[in-house]
């Protein structure tokens, strides 16, 4: 990034969960008016807007202009709207826009929101088949047998016809992935478990969680069984939820509280592509991270707290060693130590996490950040790292070929 520093000055989110009887337009108006207060600014400062959503136009039939239909109403009538669609990494997508837009001098002041509607009771079929086009429709079939069949051997004869009904495909995704793992790495089911206990004790500390239970180890493994080695709490949840960012450039930073702005010192999209699928040094995530931290100066070791995409836990193991926390394999393990908890040596998901504290998925790149912003002002209650000072957000979405389509790493600091 060039020399004009950017900052987050307001960050709000509504509740994560199911919730029928609440609309995309709802859940927009009730994080943006936090993001707003938040800043102690008002609607009138915004030069432009992002609106991420991927969802509503299979669900609700909303399929353009969007972020028009949402923001225009509650009074930014005139100013540049934008919409984006980049799966579960939509909203940090969109963040990274606005920043770009703002270092780029076209605005001082903008606004990031990610707002999801999931869950819909009557439409359980298009609820699920939303996740497919999350990858190559065209290619579907084949990458049904490919995702099937990677380290299938790992399976257990008393797994290897468990119901595929009911559940996203990319728990199938995941679920081989963790199989390739389990099978290079010697990862295991107990680990697995060690991640979702964890995140799932987080978020009872977490009061917009849409889980606040705690579950120790064993609570996870006997869970209901959803596509080997996954238990139903090692998976992210259909979920409801809106975040929203105000972000301003150096030339407005003084009409806010310089005390509570928070830097946004590195970002970088990185797209899946062809490799093996145990070419773990060319991971996507992996590529993603190392360009954020030379663009923010920093090394994993500088890094306090993070939150990641753990659709899965096997996610957060995966991710925790791209992002150059422990070394490739040694994700299981780590966690295992208690490293990742919050007291431990660095905190991954101290919100709950996608598993616990739910996933909306146009909405989960903001939250992330959001949290994030809470923990750099040093204002997330019990769930607070101490001395928290250099954070990082991965979002990941979608599937290409061998991991996931996109993939976001932000490098936080107050």
């Amino acid at each position: 990034m060039d020399d004009k520093k950017i900052h987050i000055v307001g960050a709000g989110m509504t509740p994560f969960g199911k919730m029928p009887g609440r609309s995309v337009k709802d859940l927009t108006k009730e994080a943006v008016r936090k993001a707003i207060e938040d800043s102690a600014g008002s609607l009138e400062i915004i030069e432009a807007a992002w609106f991420a959503n991927p969802r509503q136009p299979m669900l609700e039939g909303q399929n353009t202009v969007r972020g028009q239909i949402a923001l225009t109403p509650l009074g930014f009538s005139g100013i540049p709207i934008v919409n984006i669609e980049n799966a579960c990494a939509s909203g940090s997508s969109g963040l990274l826009q606005l920043v770009a837009y703002l270092k780029a001098g076209l605005a001082d002041v903008g606004l990031v929101v990610g707002a999801e509607k999931m869950f819909f009771p009557d439409k359980q079929d298009a609820m699920l088949a939303a996740f497919l086009g999350g990858t190559d429709i065209h290619e579907i079939s084949r990458t049904k047998k490919t995702v099937r069949e990677l380290a299938a051997d790992m399976i257990p004869d008393e797994a290897k016809d468990q119901n595929t009904i009911g559940r996203s495909f990319f728990m199938d995704v995941y679920a081989a992935f963790a199989r390739l793992h389990m099978q290079i790495y010697g990862t295991t089911e107990r680990q697995l478990a060690a991640v979702a206990a964890k995140n799932h004790w987080h978020s009872t500390m977490n009061p917009l969680s849409q889980y606040q239970k705690d579950m120790n180890i064993e609570e996870v493994l006997n869970d209901k069984p959803i596509c080997w080695p996954f238990t139903r709490s090692m998976c992210a949840p259909i979920s409801d939820g809106a975040a929203a960012l105000v972000v301003c450039s150096d030339t407005a930073l003084s009409d806010f509280d310089r005390t509570r702005a928070i830097e946004i010192r590195g970002m970088s999209l990185a797209s899946g592509m062809q490799r093996e699928f145990s070419d773990y040094k060319n991971h996507v995530g992996r590529r993603a991270a190392m360009q954020a931290y030379s663009q923010a100066g920093i090394t994993a070791t500088d890094i306090d707290v993070v939150e990641l995409h753990d659709a899965t836990a096997f996610a957060e193991i995966q991710q925790i060693e791209n992002l150059g926390l422990c070394e490739s394999g040694q994700g299981g393990p780590f966690t295992e130590s208690g490293a990742t908890r919050i007291g431990g040596q660095v905190p991954v998901n101290p919100s709950g996490g996608l598993v616990s504290k739910g996933h909306p998925v146009g909405a989960t790149g903001v939250a992330q950040v959001v949290e994030l912003v809470q923990q750099l002002r040093h204002e997330a209650g019990e769930r607070q790292v101490k001395g928290a000072s250099i954070a990082v957000a991965e979002n990941g979405g979608g599937f290409y070929a061998v991991e996931e389509a996109a993939t976001m790493v932000t490098v936080l600091a107050n």
